[in-house]
């Protein structure tokens, strides 16, 4: 069964509580966004349900409140299992805000942590545990986690978590958990281990798809540069003396981008870093100071591409094209969030050109290439592509 995508004007109708209702309200949460309001009817009835829906359309609201919900009212525990850290924590803020004033408690088992410190949620017998996979398997062997009393289980940024490589925890998880239980997936896109998990481990799933995989945020102005490696810093100057509003960098690596993070330190601007080899309270630190506008320009890796939910971000910078061409779409979708308009620029070396093939073939869409130093993809042809209503001439067009 899929579920095409429609609004609502507001909460009501949707078999919300009223205690719900008025915690909603409360927080100024007043209209659902398309996933919000064909998920949430569906999971407070128990329906197992896959959802398909790009970053930054509020997938966490769409299955966090039918979760607490339903375990307000009957019991049990509640899973959710997501890929990074930062992630952990935005969910984690977005129930708290749901749940904390009706004695809904929650716990977060992720790495960087001590073990021990997590120790004083589990002891408090938690509603929902909100877990990165390896750290939620490292306290069941510690035997400080159990779940048998887990009555829904949420699998969040599915695709990610098997980019990551957690394939064989994530199986792992589903036959510690009782067979008899709600299962909801969400992912922005369907690789065929998140379909394998769909076919094998739930029960005729209502499916909802409110963008089709691969759809790149609609409001977000995109353009590619192409430059030589060496002239990336230049650039990058240049973008960042144009925009006055807050920026989140990309980078490929990690190494990249603390180098990034001090170049544009030295450019005078007040900047960030978050990425693996941060710890977490600096992680934390870094995403607090950008969303508190400490730093108005945030340097991350793919680890930040769907766990930052910052809102206005005005420009998203590619400095290096991701590995994989979906996390380009993930990357962008930082910007342009909750109906607002955003710019993504990525730069692409002059070698590049079958990446930004890659990721136009996925987003069905042609991006504006703009020769940068005199260099392009291959000698420069006539002619004009078309985007959207507007034509668009480029400096530099590469062959199809």
């Amino acid at each position: 069964m899929t579920l095409h995508q429609t609004t609502s004007s507001d909460f009501n109708n949707l078999g919300i509580a009223p205690e719900f209702l008025n915690i909603l309200k409360q927080i100024n949460f007043t209209e659902p966004t398309p996933i919000q309001h064909q998920s949430i009817p569906a999971a407070i009835e128990g329906k197992d349900l896959m959802g398909i829906a790009q970053t930054g359309t509020g997938k966490t609201l769409a299955y966090g409140l039918p979760l607490l919900q339903r375990l307000y009212k009957t019991g049990g525990m509640g899973l959710i299992v997501v890929p990074t850290r930062e992630l952990a924590i935005q969910v984690d803020e977005v129930l708290q805000q749901l749940g904390r004033s009706l004695g809904l408690m929650t716990a977060v088992l992720i790495g960087g942590e001590p073990m021990g410190r997590q120790m004083g949620p589990l002891r408090r017998k938690p509603n929902v545990i909100v877990a990165t996979p390896g750290r939620l398997l490292d306290h069941i062997e510690r035997r400080t986690v159990k779940l048998d009393g887990v009555k829904i289980l949420i699998l969040d940024e599915a695709d990610r978590m098997f980019d990551l490589g957690f394939a064989p925890q994530i199986d792992k998880i589903f036959h510690l958990v009782p067979k008899e239980r709600q299962t909801m997936l969400f992912s922005a896109t369907m690789p065929p281990q998140v379909i394998k998990i769909i076919t094998s481990y739930m029960a005729m799933p209502v499916r909802i798809e409110v963008a089709p995989s691969g759809t790149a945020a609609e409001r977000v102005e995109q353009e590619i540069f192409v430059v030589r490696k060496e002239e990336k810093l230049l650039l990058l100057e240049k973008l960042l003396k144009e925009h006055a509003g807050t920026v989140l960098v990309f980078s490929r690596t990690k190494h990249g981008a603390t180098k990034i993070c001090r170049s544009i330190q030295n450019m005078g601007h007040k900047t960030a870093e978050i990425h693996s080899n941060r710890s977490l309270g600096q992680r934390r630190e870094a995403l607090a100071g950008f969303k508190s506008g400490k730093y108005r320009i945030l340097v991350a890796t793919d680890i930040a591409a769907r766990g930052i939910d910052v809102s206005g971000i005005e420009l998203v910078i590619n400095y290096d094209l991701p590995d994989n061409s979906e996390d380009y779409v993930h990357r962008i979708g930082r910007t342009a969030r909750a109906g607002k308009e955003g710019k993504a620029v990525s730069f692409a070396t002059p070698d590049q050109k079958r990446d930004v093939r890659d990721i136009e073939r996925l987003i069905r869409k042609e991006i504006p290439v703009i020769s940068h130093g005199g260099v392009s993809f291959s000698p420069e042809r006539s002619g004009v592509r078309k985007f959207g209503s507007r034509s668009f001439r480029p400096r530099n067009r590469f062959r199809r």
